[in-house]
């Protein structure tokens, strides 16, 4: 049932606090600012109200409620984003996930883990390292991001390129319906009946339920793992070589890329040993036993070294192997240390565009006269472009949005797409219409009108506001026809 007189702060406060402790009730000015905002910090808002409940029953009575009332709720894990995807509704509910931190079950025979959605990343593999098993995505800030912010986004990693994203190691999600339902989606067997909704739920950024549990599949660890770092003169040359190496059927389990300027500041930061001279860096990872590493890795840096790399070096033991990837993965806050402020990208584009879409990006950094440092999943051709500003100048901001704009773009010219595993949320919004026509747009409509019909859920993320109210008609069609009309013969169910 849906009442139309909304109740005011302190009422609605009172009745979260009924079934939720006190203190958990985050109804104060000052202890909500840490909530205000997720990793793009250049876009913020204070909730309505911040609730952190630590069961699943508390959370089903708080959309409940919410429903009731048609009160927005917009669900936070770590707030690790860099979309805006988690940053509050000014008249909704921040839900907090972050007390649901518990792993449930891992079992090493069926490689499984069934975890809370507050589990950090990395400790689901330090979980499971006692049993010669780990997690394979691995996003830079795994030390801090959650399970349950990795399935709304989809995120990757880099060693994504040969274990897949976020949707390729879930098994099942547990989710709790706008209306307070408490559904399951997957199945922890091979194959799950009826619709694959999972690959819809992976990714939808909050907009269709409230992630409650998952269960995730292991991986075997491997038996030895070593990683070539490969020095180049010029970003181009470095990003043609990735094209080689994947060309030679050669699937490295890790191939990231960086520029001079990611280079720069990652040595400085993490002192991995990076030679800062270079123009590029190729980092690539391969593994499996012990002979067929050896094996590759004689292929692979006779092949770099062909394909125009000037020097070459390989990890001789696991601490070595480690210090390279730590300089990698401490690229963003290292870039911190060189510019007052930086805007992080995220657009993917077919690998062999990959020189192409650098030197562009060259001639847009020059016009806009502000640096870019380039470190990104190379592999699977995922870029994280830093544009670095300085937000106390006047227009500096507004120039690096526009700046990050023509880069997604750019990215959607030559076939791409305007994100990888960062999500749309407010910062891509407007691109989505770049990369997507009305008739797609209705269609993405339909579909969060299906799971969330009054639109409460993560409100004015992802989906750009159809333009009319012809739009909206055509949208109330298309879920007419989609009830009265069977499938056509071919078409899925």
């Amino acid at each position: 049932m849906i009442e139309s007189k909304r109740p005011d702060k302190t009422t609605l406060a009172t009745m979260f606090r009924a079934f939720i402790e006190p203190e958990y009730v985050i109804s104060d000015e000052e202890t909500q600012k840490p909530f205000e905002c997720d990793g793009l910090s250049v876009y913020c808002d204070m909730p309505l109200l911040v609730v952190l409940p630590d069961t699943v029953e508390q959370i089903q009575e708080v959309m409940r409620i919410c429903h009731r009332y048609q009160i927005p709720v917009v669900a936070r894990g770590a707030g690790t984003g860099l979309c805006a995807g988690a940053m509050p509704n000014p008249d909704g509910v921040l839900l907090v996930l972050s007390r649901f931190k518990h792993i449930l079950e891992i079992d090493p025979l069926a490689r499984t883990a069934r975890l809370q959605p507050g589990v950090r990343n990395l400790a689901i593999s330090e979980a499971a390292s006692v049993h010669g098993l780990y997690y394979g995505p691995d996003p830079s800030s795994q030390i801090a991001c959650t399970i349950g912010g990795n399935v709304a986004e989809n995120s990757g990693g880099v060693h994504c390129l040969k274990y897949g994203l976020t949707t390729h190691n879930l098994l099942k999600v547990e989710m709790v319906t706008v209306e307070g339902e408490l559904i399951s989606i997957g199945s922890e067997g091979l194959d799950s009946n009826g619709i694959d909704l999972m690959a819809l739920i992976t990714g939808s950024e909050g907009l269709l339920g409230v992630v409650t549990e998952v269960t995730v599949k292991l991986l075997p660890s491997p038996e030895k793992a070593q990683v070539i770092m490969a020095a180049f003169n010029d970003v181009q040359t470095a990003g043609d070589a990735v094209g080689g190496i994947i060309a030679k059927g050669i699937i490295p389990a890790g191939l990231e890329m960086m520029d001079s300027y990611a280079i720069i500041a990652a040595e400085a930061f993490a002192q991995a040993g990076y030679p800062t001279d270079a123009k590029a860096l190729l980092l690539c990872e391969l593994d499996g036993t012990a002979a067929e590493v050896q094996e590759q890795i004689i292929e692979v840096e006779q092949l770099l070294t062909q394909l125009g790399a000037t020097s070459t070096r390989v990890s001789q033991n696991e601490a070595e192997r480690a210090l390279l990837w730590k300089g990698r993965k401490s690229a963003f806050p290292a870039v911190g240390r060189i510019s007052p402020d930086y805007y992080c990208m995220d657009g993917t584009i077919p690998r062999g565009q990959l020189a192409y879409v650098l030197t562009e990006m060259q001639k847009l950094s020059e016009h806009y006269n502000l640096r870019v440092a380039n470190v990104f999943h190379a592999g699977d051709g995922n870029l994280h472009p830093l544009i670095l500003f300085d937000a106390n100048m006047p227009g500096q901001l507004e120039k690096t949005e526009e700046f990050g704009a023509r880069i997604l773009e750019l990215c959607v010219k030559v076939g791409g797409c305007i994100t990888g595993e960062h999500g749309v949320g407010v910062e891509k919004i407007r691109q989505m219409r770049v990369q997507f026509n009305e008739q797609e747009l209705r269609q993405f409509h339909a579909i969060k009108s299906a799971f969330d019909p009054v639109g409460t859920l993560n409100p004015g993320k992802g989906i750009p506001v159809l333009k009319n109210c012809q739009e909206y008609r055509a949208l109330d069609k298309i879920m007419d026809d989609s009830v009265r009309q069977p499938p056509q013969q071919g078409a899925p169910a």
